[in-house]
């Protein structure tokens, strides 16, 4: 355990006693929201992000250590684990270079190495190694060696140096040195195949090179898109003539003699036909971890801050699924969610029946008193959009509407979880209700989708799936825990993200809700099948009951915390004295100010703090815009190169990195979030042919 501990403590800024408490937690069974709002004392205040960070570092270290002893083991099974051996390898600070020293003493395939090996030609390999002998001597030496299967002179030679080639190709401090020019130095070349499409998605990818070091992982992962595609072939070129002048240097012994000239050539042949290839494999893998890492990381923020979107409260919400042919497909929710009632329209062409579609949407605005309006964003969005305008300004029906991103609709209308929500309704109507929900609620709609049907981030397709999927769920989890979850009103999908919970006892939560009526307290949660004290514990601070009888069950405030709130109870909170009263209540300074947070407002939602989703009347058309006009929009995703916002057009105009700041940013995250609102938008480029339009933030012309 200390080993570990000093390993994660290496690699983080976490005291060694706070990772060791974090260790004991996880190893306890508890979760990572739970040890991060409920265990602060214990770990010095590590966030959520942060604790995520210390499970990958310390699984990371964990498998580290493994693979140290067992490396350690099969070497000495198979030769002499010496101490310098033994101390390389307890000093080793990644697999990569653990693998490295490892290397030599593999079993190998049947390669011309392991085959020269054989005929016994290992000693010739070491005379040449020395290179002491003149090219005549050596080779009247390698003449010693003739045998059933040697049978020349130059077979001698090629089987010795093939045991020398195989040598270097497997050499630690080799393989490291070339590895790091590979990537400090070396260059990423592509080039077009036979199968190249010159006007396709990789036409400006063809015929480049640029440094390894320097590629953006967006266009990387690009690159290989199109090598996947069989568009493009890649290779990393180095300064060959560089490292054979340091093998010359390096390598052949200083007072060799003529048979130098076989010993350079094994080398060479090591580097071009074994190592080079070897490593190359390794680099591209390194660059493609290194991309999907940085993909994955905007991925999770862009869903964090989607989750994150605040919820239109209050309020009934009519979802608008707009189409051409069949029709706008109409959905009513009440304020908390619950679908009312639906209808088709066709305002839009073929059909364009203004007058029907105008009294069945008068007939639900009074019928249902809606307040609010959410139109997906796809086929017919903008025709659907200038209804509605057409409605307000012709009709006075005061119907502000925003436009809902509708990705992943169809992909959950036709899911089991709509299907058991919705059995007696058609996938149409399931994709509207959930563009109205995830205006009125938006994280316990979108946590029915599968996050990579969300149209957010970039690349999804193409990073590491098993890295994603954890980062997905990670990112999902977090957040509701950090919101809370009403347990009498949260949808299977929901529950199954409270800590502690997971999909099995969720929907023992739900049959428990069903059967018995709804929860009245906290309590009641163990009666549940299959929750226990340990899950309780875990899942308790984050569920919330609305009218329960004890105020506390609306609050974050954790069960096990109860008898010291109720003690703060009729006291001025703004007053307290955190370091005296926590003293008296022996609880921890952290949570006596969570406590008192929550105190002073129950049932609080963070996301209440967040800027309010935008509503409008009227409508954006591109043939209205002109170079140098302002707009207003909603960043509807973000990727490492731009963001694209949607300012009430068909397509979202995009603001490339290069336009978001004054100042240098290496990432628009730094600068922008998904669903943030910019009320002041220059547009500095317009291409109505293919309906593109470029934004900045960086104003060339005064801003109105």
């Amino acid at each position: 355990m200390n080993k570990l501990i000093q390993q994660i403590a290496s690699k983080t800024s976490l005291k060694k006693e706070h990772i060791a408490n974090i260790l004991k937690l996880l190893d306890e069974g508890s979760t990572i929201p739970f040890i991060a709002r409920y265990r602060k004392e214990m770990t010095g205040g590590a966030s959520d992000e942060v604790l995520r960070d210390f499970e990958a570092i310390y699984m990371s270290a964990k498998k580290l250590l493994e693979r140290k002893e067992e490396v350690s083991r099969l070497i000495s099974e198979r030769a002499t684990l010496t101490t310098e051996l033994k101390k390389s390898i307890d000093e080793a600070d990644s697999l990569r270079v653990l693998e490295d020293i490892y290397r030599p003493f593999k079993e190998k395939k049947n390669t011309r190495a392991t085959t020269a090996i054989a005929n016994g030609l290992t000693p010739l390999a070491d005379i040449l190694q020395n290179a002491r002998l003149t090219l005549e001597e050596f080779k009247r030496e390698a003449k010693k060696f003739l045998n059933a299967t040697v049978l020349s002179v130059e077979d001698a030679i090629k089987g010795a140096q093939d045991i020398l080639a195989e040598r270097y190709a497997d050499e630690p401090r080799e393989r490291e040195s070339i590895r790091d020019t590979m990537l400090r130095f070396g260059s990423l070349e592509t080039k077009a195949t036979k199968t190249f499409d010159e006007n396709g998605s990789f036409k400006n990818f063809a015929g480049k090179s640029e440094k390894v070091a320097h590629i953006p992982s967006h266009r990387y992962l690009a690159i290989m898109r199109g090598v996947h595609e069989k568009e493009l072939s890649v290779k990393i070129s180095i300064d060959l003539e560089r490292v054979e002048e340091n093998i010359k240097r390096t390598k052949i012994p200083r007072n060799a003699q003529s048979s130098k000239e076989l010993l350079f050539d094994a080398y060479k042949d090591g580097l071009k036909r074994l190592l080079l290839p070897s490593l190359e494999r390794e680099v591209q893998s390194i660059v493609k971890e290194k991309a999907d890492i940085s993909a994955i990381d905007v991925f999770g923020k862009n869903l964090g801050q989607l989750l994150m979107t605040p919820p239109v409260t209050k309020r009934v919400i009519l979802g608008v699924d707009p189409a051409f042919v069949s029709g706008c497909k109409l959905a009513v929710i009440d304020e908390n969610g619950k679908y009312l009632d639906s209808a088709v329209i066709y305002p839009t062409e073929p059909k364009k029946d203004y007058h029907n579609s105008k009294e069945k949407i008068l007939a639900l605005a009074k019928k249902y008193d809606i307040k609010a309006v959410a139109i997906g964003n796809g086929t017919a969005s903008r025709e659907t959009q200038e209804f509605f305008a057409r409605l307000n300004r012709e009709e006075n029906a005061k119907l502000n509407y925003t436009v809902v991103s509708e990705a992943g609709a169809s992909v959950y209308s036709a899911s089991k979880i709509a299907q058991d929500e919705y059995p007696q309704l058609d996938v149409t109507i399931r994709g509207a209700i959930s563009i109205a929900q995830r205006l009125g609620d938006p994280m316990a709609a979108l946590v029915k989708i599968d996050p990579k049907s969300l149209g957010i981030g970039q690349y999804q397709h193409d990073v590491d799936q098993k890295l994603l999927e954890k980062k997905l769920i990670d990112v999902t989890g977090d957040l509701v825990n950090r919101v809370g979850v009403d347990i009498n009103a949260a949808s299977l999908s929901l529950l199954g993200f409270v800590a502690g919970i997971g999909a099995k006892i969720a929907q023992n939560i739900i049959a428990f809700r069903e059967g018995e009526g709804a929860f009245k307290s906290k309590n009641e949660l163990l009666k549940v099948k299959g929750l226990g004290k340990k899950a309780y514990e875990q899942a308790a601070g984050f569920i919330r009951i609305k009218d329960a009888k004890e105020t506390l069950d609306n609050t974050g405030v954790h069960p096990e915390s109860y008898e010291a709130a109720k003690k703060l109870k009729g006291l001025d909170l703004n007053a307290i004295n955190v370091d005296e009263k926590a003293k008296e209540l022996a609880i921890g300074k952290e949570t006596l100010r969570d406590i008192i947070k929550e105190l002073q407002k129950p049932g609080f939602d963070p996301r209440e703090e967040l800027l309010a989703i935008p509503f409008k009347d009227g409508i954006t058309d591109i043939k209205m815009l002109k170079e140098g006009s302002f707009v207003s929009g909603v960043v509807r995703n973000i990727a490492d190169f731009g963001a694209f916002v949607d300012i009430g057009l068909k397509n979202d105009g995009m603001i490339h990195i290069s336009k978001m700041s004054a100042k240098r940013i290496t990432h628009p995250l730094e600068v922008l979030s998904l669903n943030q609102f910019l009320p002041q938008i220059e547009v500095v480029s317009i291409d109505q042919e293919k309906g593109k339009v470029g934004l900045s933030l960086i104003y060339t012309t005064p801003a109105p």
